[in-house]
């Protein structure tokens, strides 16, 4: 039987979704699967009358789930902003699969992105033999969303170029996507809305025009608040992929990850955790994504070249790679951390130890 490495969020989650119906019986949005309360307790978890708990997808502040899902509920767009790895791509798609009951309606943005990906393309073959006519028509993501009334997603809406990115005014001011070459039009359905996705770190954004900005009511996700929300996160999510992967490991000890979450707060922030020791900050994001992705890592070696025990010296390889982005300047930045910080904790000699090895 075929494994599905990642499964989409409304196929992981199909029997809370299925037991959210059931249960719900609060007014809907046209074409809405689940009310807009009944899509905040499957983001943020919640028991349901028949006992049946439900798993939080997101941890964190409630009232910003709260105004991004009543914002789909209007005819305005969502932007999700945040850092690299504060969960707005996870958001968007559980959000998605919950209002919608798919997923599946997206756009990857890109520097390659071109208009007719955002509106629609052509087969070439039938285009050539008939002319431009319906049957000719291939349909983006965009345009199926507008016909059936669905939620689309667009990822990375900074990374396409600022001309195409303005082919969504048209969309998302009239609700209307131009067809010129079959003198036609589609008009969007209720039910249909965007919800995309941006950050301003990585190389290669282009800023939205003021005319775009206008079209969207803008939520940032923060990184967690504390130390324990974000070693919670990272915790759950580990937990969750270690089982999608099937790694003979036991599962991480805590105190591996909170030491690992306190090193990425340390170097992210400036400060260690008592604020008493100012710290360079290297120019990698260290991310709670990025710390999710570093246990998996430890998992993994500790899985099939050792005893299955997540160890300091499983963690170390890791670690480096995601603080080091930068060979110069990171280098020196997390040298500097490790001989002034981690060396100085007794509790850490293990990892000390394990990294200047590796150094």
């Amino acid at each position: 039987m075929n494994q599905v490495l990642r499964p989409t969020a409304e196929v992981q989650y199909a029997e809370e979704l299925d037991a959210l119906k059931k249960a719900d019986h609060n007014p809907k949005p046209a074409r809405w699967e689940l009310s807009p309360a009944a899509v905040l307790c499957y983001l943020l978890g919640g028991k349901l009358p028949n006992g049946m708990i439900i798993e939080p997808k997101y941890i964190g502040n409630k009232r910003l789930i709260e105004i991004a899902v009543a914002t789909l509920a209007t005819d305005r767009a969502l932007l999700l902003m945040g850092v690299p790895g504060t969960a707005k791509s996870w958001v968007s798609e559980h959000i998605t699969a919950a209002i919608s009951g798919s997923s599946a309606l997206l756009i990857q943005g890109t520097a390659g992105t071109s208009e007719e990906q955002i509106r629609y393309s052509w087969n070439y073959a039938r285009l050539l033999a008939d002319g431009p006519s319906p049957d000719a028509l291939v349909p983006s993501p965009m345009m199926k969303g507008m016909q059936e009334g669905k939620m689309v997603r667009i990822e990375e809406l900074t990374r396409i170029p600022a001309d195409v990115q303005d082919s969504l005014i048209t969309i998302l001011s009239e609700k209307i996507l131009p067809i010129p070459e079959l003198n036609a039009q589609v008009q969007a359905q209720r039910g249909f809305n965007v919800i995309a996705t941006a950050n301003d770190r990585d190389k290669g954004v282009n800023d939205l025009s003021a005319a775009l900005k206008r079209r969207f009511n803008t939520v940032v996700l923060p990184l967690p608040a504390s130390l324990e929300e974000e070693v919670t996160i990272v915790q759950t999510r580990v937990d969750k992929i270690g089982i999608s992967l099937n790694l003979p490991a036991e599962k991480p000890a805590i105190e591996e990850i909170r030491r690992l979450v306190t090193i990425f707060r340390e170097l992210r922030e400036g400060k260690t955790i008592d604020g008493k020791t100012k710290l360079k900050q290297p120019s990698s994001t260290l991310s709670t994504a990025e710390a999710i992705s570093v246990i998996n890592q430890g998992q993994a070696l500790a899985a099939y070249f050792s005893d299955g025990r997540l160890k300091a010296a499983d963690l170390a390889a890791g670690i480096i790679g995601a603080v080091i982005k930068d060979p110069v300047q990171d280098k020196t930045i997390w040298g500097e951390y490790l001989e002034t910080v981690i060396k100085e904790r007794g509790e850490w000699k293990d990892l000390y130890r394990a990294c200047r090895d590796l150094r």
